[in-house]
């Protein structure tokens, strides 16, 4: 038996080593605190100088309020911070920095040198790391942070570190997400005394499409919408420019980038009906929210919140991004990865304007007003501007027939060929003034049974019959299911399964909830749910597997979508299988029904499933194929 070891206290050095642990992972750790810092002291300004990758050295140079001489040793001790002094200031912090770690945290593990000048000191102070002198320094009014041989000293955790290039394309990510909240700062980065990148300040638009490309903002939505306690604007890409990797999805809360699972998942509920496969929605969202609602103390990296009422923001975000989405109407330009430049406009979107045609590609952010669910938290201007829709969408008219079973059947078929919105039963495939007020045009012709050739005042259009009928029957069908009271069907035997007391707790809570959805459920035991009733469309599926991720979503995120995302799969599958079919012949009549309903179908630029249903081409697109004019 090994002797037993006294209690004893750590010493300052190794105490601030273990709370880097927590902080310094990689020298994009060390970068992150202190553009962070430089940040909460007002720069303007601010110069990043790496070496080896960040490995080898890093400093951050910014123009800044500047630390006072008095203050620079305290700078480096740790829990020293001047930007809380109490818990209610912790409890309502708006700065990136409030633990008063990093510096002593960082300084315990590399080489450090601190200089510093204020606006009213004749000259700047210097203080190194590693025994606290304090001497005479050149500079201008703000601060320089050396840093050198991180993890030198430690073996174990350098050796934890990946190559050079690697360290530093993980210190120019980080260093793209804070660009992205702070376009009024300038930073000019430099590696192995090499100019890399450099960003004058900016509008946030411009910012993002320097940092993201133009690319990004070409198949960019604006997203705008305010309740009297939160804010939310930016960007997220239409559905057909989604990726194939969760790699460019920026969140900020207050101005704090931060991966938070219930605006994830609110994020990618919006875009349920319209992604294709495993694609990943790509955004730039601004969330500003009071202070006292968000917990930003959770983690020593700050990069995680939580917030008080999790369920309320869900269903914020959902509807502003879902708004967004449905805002796009019929723009059914697809977004081509592989398009060399923005100038391709082979995926142009025809304009609803009389008089103008705008491109999904060339020019998104028209003027228009941004869309607002409640009043703003403040009256600054919204640096974005907003998406113009190719044509205006209709939304569609709830068939309220009976009895039901003929309800269903109506959606089931819905081109109708004597409504009114289609101009003749035998239009001319000409350039008449009728295309001038459709965006889809007239139809010209059906290509193999499988494609619609239709032409507007703009040029071709080419639709997918099936997935355009596919979307307009499903949202037909999610009407006629939004209408209508759930039915649930009692189960002969309820089905009980086995979780936690938290979750068994978590029923009696959300109890009303439940059963707004159709779901009667029980507890059996301490540890043990009984389901007696459930939705009649999902009574013949996996009951238990369901109840326990609708629970798991109730206890991670205060709300689930589960069931109506359920149910909605359903009605995708019968929308598929009730859709008209390839190689069915179509007149111009049935065809230019289907354009007609299409414009006023929301989301009708992609089925069910996430494919495109039309391209467009302009008569320049066309031009240029065949040279004419050159």
């Amino acid at each position: 038996m090994s002797e037993r070891r006294h209690i004893h206290l750590l010493p300052d050095q190794l105490i601030s080593q273990i709370a880097a642990g927590e902080v310094i992972e990689r020298p994009a750790s060390v970068l992150k605190e202190l553009v962070e810092n430089a940040i909460d002291a007002g720069a303007t300004q601010i110069e990043i100088r790496l070496d080896g990758g960040g490995i080898r050295r890093l400093c951050v140079i910014d123009n800044g309020s500047g630390i006072p001489k008095e203050e620079l040793a305290l700078a480096l001790t740790r829990h020293a911070t001047s930007k809380v002094r109490s818990l209610s200031e912790l409890e309502s912090v708006r700065s990136m920095g409030f633990r008063g770690e990093a510096l002593a945290s960082i300084a315990s593990v590399s080489h450090l040198t601190l200089s510093s000048r204020t606006a009213n000191q004749k000259h700047a102070w210097m203080i190194d790391g590693s025994h606290g002198v304090i001497e005479p320094s050149s500079g201008s009014q703000g601060t320089v942070v050396d840093v050198k041989q991180i993890f030198d000293e430690i073996p174990a955790r350098r050796k934890f570190l990946k190559t050079e290039q690697t360290e530093f394309s993980h210190c120019i990510d980080m260093v793209e997400r804070i660009a992205l909240a702070y376009p009024h700062i300038s930073f000019r980065i430099f590696h192995n005394d090499k100019p890399y990148k450099q960003w004058q300040a900016t509008e946030t638009i411009q910012r993002i499409r320097d940092v993201l490309g133009a690319e990004f903002i070409s198949t960019g939505l604006e997203v705008e919408g305010s309740t009297s306690i939160c804010h939310l604007h930016g960007l997220t890409v239409q559905p057909s420019a989604a990726r194939s990797r969760a790699d460019k999805q920026y969140l900020y809360v207050n101005g704090r980038f931060v991966r938070d699972r219930t605006v994830t998942h609110a994020i990618r509920s919006a875009y349920n009906d319209v992604l294709h496969g495993d694609r990943q929605p790509a955004y730039v969202l601004f969330l500003s929210i009071e202070p006292s609602l968000v917990d930003v103390n959770v983690h020593p990296a700050k990069s995680e919140i939580r917030f008080r009422d999790s369920g309320a923001i869900h269903r914020f975000i959902q509807q502003c991004i879902a708004t967004a989405l449905a805002r796009l109407g019929g723009q059914g330009a697809v977004h081509q990865e592989n398009t060399p430049n923005e100038e391709n406009t082979h995926t142009q979107t025809v304009g609803a304007d009389k008089g103008n045609s705008s491109s999904a590609l060339s020019s998104p952010l028209s003027n228009q007003e941004g869309l607002s669910t409640g009043q703003s938290i403040n009256n600054q201007a919204n640096p974005f501007v907003g998406a113009k829709p190719a044509f205006p969408y209709k939304q569609q008219t709830p068939l309220n027939l009976a009895p039901r079973q003929e309800v269903w059947q109506k959606a089931y078929a819905p081109l109708d060929i004597h409504s009114p919105q289609t101009i003749s039963d035998n239009p001319q495939p000409s350039h008449t003034s009728e295309e001038e007020d459709f965006p889809l045009g007239m139809a010209i012709g059906q290509l193999h049974g499988i494609y619609i050739l239709a032409q507007n005042k703009e040029g071709l259009i080419l639709v997918d019959m099936h997935a355009a009928h596919e979307r307009i029957v499903y949202e037909q069908l999610k009407s006629l299911a939004d209408q209508q009271h759930i039915i649930t069907q009692e189960l002969l035997v309820p089905v009980v399964f086995h979780t936690s007391e938290k979750q068994v707790a978590l029923l009696e809570e959300h109890k009303e909830t439940l059963e707004a959805i159709g779901l009667s459920l029980s507890s059996s035991g301490p540890k043990s749910i009984a389901v007696r009733a459930v939705p009649s469309l999902l009574a013949k599926g996996d009951i238990e597997t369901m109840v326990r991720r609708i629970l798991n979503d109730l206890e991670n995120i205060g709300i689930s979508h589960l069931m109506t995302e359920q149910r909605n799969e359903l009605l995708a599958t019968m929308a598929c299988h009730g859709s008209v079919r390839a190689n069915r012949l179509l007149s111009l009549a049935e065809m230019n029904a289907l354009l007609r309903q299409m414009e006023q179908t929301e989301r009708a630029n992609q089925c069910n499933h996430g494919r495109p249903t039309w391209f467009t081409w302009s008569l320049a697109d066309l031009d240029k194929l065949f040279m004419r004019g050159q």
